[in-house]
């Protein structure tokens, strides 16, 4: 039996990553997906980059204090392994961000659609009902969009930082250079122990939205 999700995930990797438009499109219109099962898999698979971004950035705080901690052995090493895990942040980071867009996109569109279906109805208590339901859905996808949209902004002051970390430690790796840093680090670790919080906020408000749409 052919999946559609495997067929629409085919044809995405061969579009590339920016087509993620004709990739809704064609769950929607080939394989039949209503725009509020989109949403759905959307939200569930912002949540699940968000996780992946979280992992990255608790693994560049590790790195940092193994950096700042060094106390002898191949400071090279170690150095390189932050240098990756900051590449993995931006990475991560981007992902979330692309995903946010889509989940916008697709929200945008159900929610015209709602409206122009609520017209239709001959039944004023129906279209009473949808209205409400439209409402509520709305409500609790702006708290999902905030909540995300404020965990993908404070990725950008730990991302710059740890850049400023990695491209003055590549001219300067000695023991003077990291000792000079120490200070910077302990900042660097407490905004992405905040990060962290607001992304598990952001995760949370997901799992919730989800659950929403699932009843």
């Amino acid at each position: 039996m052919i999946r559609p999700f495997l067929v629409a995930a085919a044809l995405l990797g061969l579009l590339g990553a920016g087509c993620q438009s004709v990739y809704n499109s064609t769950m929607e219109n080939v394989f039949g997906y209503e725009k509020r099962e989109l949403l759905k898999k959307s939200v569930a698979a912002l949540r699940e980059d968000q996780q992946e971004a979280q992992q990255e950035f608790k693994d560049a705080m590790t790195r940092l204090k193994e950096l700042y901690g060094f106390k002898g052995g191949d400071l090279e090493a170690v150095y390189t392994k932050l240098r990756k895990s900051h590449e993995n942040c931006e990475a991560e980071a981007k992902d979330v961000g692309k995903r946010i867009e889509n989940m916008e996109g697709i929200a945008t569109s159900m929610f015209r659609e709602w409206e122009k279906e609520i017209e239709q109805y001959s039944n004023p208590t129906f279209a009473e009902n949808s209205r409400r339901q439209l409402q509520e859905t709305r409500t609790r996808y702006a708290q999902l969009a905030q909540s995300v949209r404020a965990s993908e902004q404070s990725m950008k002051p730990v991302l710059m930082q740890l850049k400023d970390h990695v491209l003055y430690l590549k001219h300067n790796l000695n023991a003077a250079a990291i000792g000079s840093l120490k200070g910077e680090a302990t900042n660097i670790q407490a905004q992405i122990e905040q990060l962290i919080g607001r992304m598990n906020a952001s995760i949370a408000e997901a799992d919730a939205f989800i659950q929403t749409m699932s009843n």
